[in-house]
């Protein structure tokens, strides 16, 4: 389950377009991420995708009639909007577009989006010559203006066979952009945080380097828990195989001293800084200018010691977490870059088991010493422990801080 939309309530507004049918899976998705969904067709919607799918899907019945009855002298369009902790209508077609922006409710679904006061979230799909029309732009803009989440779509290959701007956005982006959205007010609103996720590599010549197996799904995930409780995060990656999580500031590096001069650059303002990122010790001394070509039976390369990025993050406001990836004497290894690098907290594990997976089983050691050992658990669950720690340790600074000033007050 995604904690940001366990136990939410969901309505999904399906319009009449082809892409209909990705509206399936997405309502899939948020059921198994522990939301409840209530699937409100137009009835064009039905021509594209039968109502006993979604309902096969949520478990609930699909609403499509204007005066439907939900419950006795309930009328359905006022229940729902009540109901709601966010409407979102995918796929929208541009003539529902129209009706959005006009405040017209002639159908469920409109109704449905003029009565409630949960945020809207609209993914448009349609041909390019309607998405581009002026007419649908300026309807677009006014959504926007009356708090409305949009969600562009995206180009490719369209129903006409046609190649262009207008396809509904992917599954993944849709629900990114849900719990984005959900995320806002959360307990980090207003806070900043600088995440670090996937492994450096380093050149040897042009298409060679030093690298690590580190997949990068750690940190995304971090970044993906933050976001989601409300804060303005920045990610800085090295290569990974991932979609770049939305409603994030993305800085793609490769080498660590990449990733030091990003994350001395994103730090200023900054409330908590998360280092997952497997970032190499060392780099060749020197890169080849052209491949080394196979020759010699050995070759040897003079490395040197790359820049320790969080020994240089020496701001005192500053929160830090910091990853320890060890093979042997786990705890006391994780102790000593603890305190060496002044850390508020650690997350240590054992690799090489950890790198690439979906699950980790992990041990947090907190600046006081305390250990936690945790069970194996999916990253993505160990990002939200993680998150949760780092927001009793923020309140805990808040707590100290109006202590001591009490304190001055009185002496």
């Amino acid at each position: 389950m995604i904690r940001v939309l366990r136990g939410k309530n969901v309505v999904l507004g399906v319009t009449g377009s082809i892409a209909a049918y990705k509206a399936v899976e997405l309502a899939s998705r948020l059921v198994k991420a522990g939301a409840t969904v209530e699937v409100v067709m137009t009835e064009a919607a039905t021509e594209f995708v039968t109502p006993l799918t979604f309902q096969t899907i949520t478990a609930r019945p699909v609403v499509i009639e204007m005066f439907e009855l939900l419950r006795e002298m309930d009328i359905a369009h006022v229940s729902l909007a009540r109901w709601a902790d966010i409407v979102v209508i995918a796929p929208t077609t541009a003539n529902t577009i129209a009706k959005l922006a006009a405040g017209l409710a002639d159908n469920m679904l409109t109704a449905t989006a003029l009565a409630t006061t949960a945020p809207i979230v609209v993914a448009p799909a349609m041909e390019t010559g309607m998405y581009e029309n002026p007419i649908t732009q300026e309807s677009l803009a006014r959504l926007r203006q009356r708090g409305m989440t949009i969600i562009e779509p995206g180009y490719g290959r369209l129903a006409s066979g046609t190649v262009g701007v207008g396809r509904l956005a992917e599954v993944e982006e849709i629900l990114g952009t849900i719990r984005m959205v959900l995320g806002r007010g959360g307990e980090l609103a207003g806070r900043k945080v600088v995440v670090t996720a996937g492994g450096t590599q380093e050149p040897i010549d042009p298409v060679r380097f030093i690298g690590n197996p580190s997949s990068g799904k750690m940190g995304y995930s971090l970044a993906e828990a933050a976001r989601d409780r409300g804060a303005a995060v920045t990610l800085i990656a090295g290569p990974a195989a991932l979609s770049k999580p939305v409603g994030v500031d993305f800085i793609p590096v490769h080498t660590a001293e990449q990733m030091r001069e990003a994350v001395l650059e994103a730090i200023p303002g900054a409330d908590v800084l998360i280092m997952a990122a497997a970032v190499a010790d060392y780099r060749p001394a020197s890169t080849a200018e052209r491949k080394i070509k196979k020759g010699k039976e050995r070759l040897t390369l003079e490395l040197v010691r790359n820049p320790d990025i969080l020994a240089e993050v020496t701001d005192h406001e500053l929160l830090k977490v910091g990853f320890a990836a060890e093979t042997e004497d786990l705890i006391e290894n994780a102790r000593a870059k603890l305190m060496e690098k002044r850390l508020d907290l650690i997350v240590a594990n054992f690799v090489p088991v950890s790198f690439g997976g979906d699950t980790v089983q992990a041990t947090f050691i907190a600046r006081g010493g305390n250990v936690t050992e945790l069970p194996p658990l999916p990253k993505s669950e160990l990002a939200e422990l993680v998150l949760d720690r780092v927001v009793e340790l923020l309140l805990a600074d808040v707590h100290r801080i109006a202590e001591q000033k009490e304190g001055l007050s009185l002496g």
